[in-house]
C-alpha cells in the first residue's frame, strides 16, 4: 500500500501505540494531544517500545507530535481518534476535525463499545466515517475491528482494511454497528457469567480464572468457539445448550455484586483489591506475565 499521511488524535495509552504501528509500517504520522505532558513524552514512549520489541528504532522519526489540532490534520489522508470513552467529547472532536480535513479524508474512532453511528451522525460527509477498534496493547495484539455505519462507503471500508493489513494488523469487517462490536460482546458475555459464578457462591474468583486458563483458554488461540462447535458437532452443541443455557446468567444489567465492589472502593489494581486482593508485587508480576505471553505470540506469528 502507498504511504499515507496519518493523524492520531490522543497520545495516551492507545494513541501512542497506534502511531507506533503506523510509523513502523512506513507512514508519516502526526499525533495531537491537548495535554502537554502526554505529547512531550510520546516519542520517548514509542522509542522505548521499539527497543523493547526489537523493532526498527528509526520508525520514531516518522512521528511528529503537534499541540495544534489544525496543524496535525493538514493534508491528512486518514485520521483516527483515540481519546477517552466519552460520547459528547468524541462528537465535539469530530465536528472540529471535519473543519480541517479534505472531504475524502477517512475519519475513524477507536472506541471500544460506543456505536460509531452515535459518534459520527453530526458530520457533513458521513460516508467516510467509520470505527477501528484496536486492542491493548495495540502494538502486540493483531486484531482491528473495522466497523461501518449505514452511511459508510464500501470504498472507505476497503481502504481502511488494506491500510491496517499492510501495517501488519489482522483487520475484520464488522457489518452492523452494535454496542461492543464483536470482540467486546463476546468478552463481556464471558465476564458476566464469571461474575455470576462468584456472586452466587459457586466458586471463588481464583477458581474462575484457573478454570478458564487451564481448560478452554488453552485452545482459544487456535480454536474459536464456532470452529469448536463444528469440531464436536452441532448436534452435541445443541444438546448441551438445551441443558446449560437456561441456567446461565441472563440479566440485562450489571451484576449487583460488581456494583457493590465499585461502591465499596474495591477497584482492582487501582485500589489493591477487586474480586481478589493484589499486592504491588503481584500486580507487577501479572502485568509482566501478560506482556511476555503477548510478545511470544507475536514472535511466533512472525516466525510461522
Amino acid at each position: 500500500m502507498a504511504k499515507a499521511r496519518i493523524t492520531v488524535i490522543g497520545a495516551g495509552l492507545m494513541g501512542h501505540g497506534l502511531a507506533q504501528v503506523f510509523a513502523l509500517g512506513g507512514h508519516d504520522v502526526a499525533i495531537y494531544d491537548s495535554f502537554a505532558a502526554s505529547l512531550d513524552t510520546v516519542k520517548d514512549r514509542i522509542a522505548a517500545n521499539l527497543r523493547d520489541l526489537g523493532d526498527d528504532p528509526g520508525a520514531v522519526a516518522r512521528v511528529r507530535p503537534s499541540a495544534d489540532l489544525a496543524d496535525s490534520l493538514r493534508d491528512a489522508d486518514y485520521v483516527v481518534e483515540a481519546v477517552s470513552e466519552d460520547l459528547p467529547l468524541k462528537q465535539k472532536l469530530f465536528g472540529e476535525i471535519e473543519k480541517h480535513v479534505r472531504p475524502d479524508t477517512i475519519l475513524a474512532s477507536n472506541t471500544s463499545v460506543i456505536p460509531i453511528t452515535d459518534i459520527m451522525r453530526g458530520l457533513r460527509h458521513r460516508d467516510r466515517a467509520l470505527g477501528t477498534h484496536w486492542w491493548n496493547p495495540p502494538f502486540l495484539i493483531p486484531l482491528v475491528e473495522v466497523i461501518g455505519t449505514e452511511w459508510t462507503s464500501p470504498q472507505a471500508i476497503d481502504w481502511t482494511i488494506d491500510l491496517h493489513r499492510a501495517a501488519g494488523k489482522t483487520p475484520v469487517h464488522v457489518k452492523k454497528d452494535v454496542p461492543g462490536f464483536v470482540g467486546n460482546r463476546l468478552q463481556h458475555a464471558l465476564w458476566r457469567e464469571a461474575v455470576a459464578l462468584v456472586e452466587h457462591g459457586i466458586c471463588d474468583a481464583e477458581t474462575v480464572d484457573t478454570v478458564i486458563k487451564a481448560a478452554f483458554g488453552r485452545r482459544l488461540a487456535v480454536l474459536g468457539p464456532l470452529e469448536n462447535a463444528d469440531l464436536v458437532g452441532t448436534d452435541l452443541t445443541l444438546a448441551i445448550h438445551k441443558t446449560v443455557l437456561p441456567a446461565i446468567e441472563s440479566r440485562p444489567g450489571p451484576s449487583p455484586y460488581l456494583e457493590k465492589l465499585v461502591a465499596d472502593g474495591k477497584l482492582g489494581f487501582k485500589s489493591g483489591e477487586g474480586f481478589r486482593a493484589w499486592t504491588p508485587e503481584q500486580q507487577a508480576a501479572l502485568r509482566s506475565q501478560v506482556l511476555q505471553h503477548l510478545k511470544r505470540a507475536r514472535d511466533n506469528d512472525a516466525a510461522g
